[in-house]
C-alpha cells in the first residue's frame, strides 16, 4: 500500500493542443490531488528538418529533459522497447518504489521520434504503454489516468474494474 504522498513529475515534449485532451488531463490531475503532488513540465521539442539529424536532436532534447531531473529521482521513461505492465502491475510497481523510500517519481514522455539515449540510460525503469501506436498527445492522458488508477488499486478503492 502506498503510504506517503508522492511527488510525481511528468516531463513531456510538446504542448497539448486539443481541448478534449486538456480537459481529460485536468480532470485526472484533479482526481490525483489526494494521492500525489503531480506536476507536468512541457518542454519545446526541436523540429527535425533532416532525418539524418534525429539522433543528434534527441540527445539535445535529452539534455533539456535531464536538466529537470534530480539525482535522487526515480525515472520512468516511456519507450517502445520498455516493459509492458497491466494496471495492477503498474500499481504494484509504484507501491514498490515508494516502499523503497523514494519520494519523487519522474515520468518522461519524449517527442514523437522517441527519447535520446542519454535519457534512456538515466531511466530506473523503462515502460511501454502498449504494442499499439497512439497519437503522441494521447500518451499524457493515458499515463495520467493510469497513475490515478494505480493509486485507486493500491488503496483498494472503487474505480478499477
Amino acid at each position: 500500500m502506498i503510504t506517503v504522498k508522492l511527488k510525481i513529475k511528468i516531463i513531456a515534449l510538446g504542448k497539448i493542443k486539443e481541448q478534449f485532451l486538456k480537459n481529460g488531463i485536468d480532470e485526472f490531475l484533479k482526481r490525483l490531488t489526494p494521492y500525489a503532488d503531480v506536476s507536468v513540465i512541457e518542454l519545446t521539442p526541436i523540429e527535425i528538418k533532416d532525418e539524418n539529424l534525429t539522433n543528434k536532436i534527441l540527445i539535445e532534447e535529452g539534455e533539456k529533459i535531464l536538466s529537470q531531473i534530480k539525482p535522487s529521482d526515480f525515472v520512468i521513461t516511456m519507450e517502445i522497447q520498455g516493459k509492458q505492465l497491466s494496471s495492477e502491475e503498474f500499481s504494484k510497481k509504484i507501491t514498490e518504489i515508494t516502499n523503497e523510500g523514494i519520494s519523487e517519481i519522474v515520468f518522461v514522455i519524449g517527442s514523437s521520434c522517441g527519447i535520446g539515449e542519454n535519457v534512456s540510460k538515466r531511466a530506473n525503469f523503462k515502460m511501454s504503454m502498449s504494442k499499439m501506436t497512439f497519437l503522441h498527445q494521447f500518451a499524457r492522458l493515458i499515463l495520467i489516468e493510469q497513475i490515478y488508477r494505480a493509486f485507486k488499486i493500491a488503496k483498494n478503492e472503487p474505480y478499477h474494474k
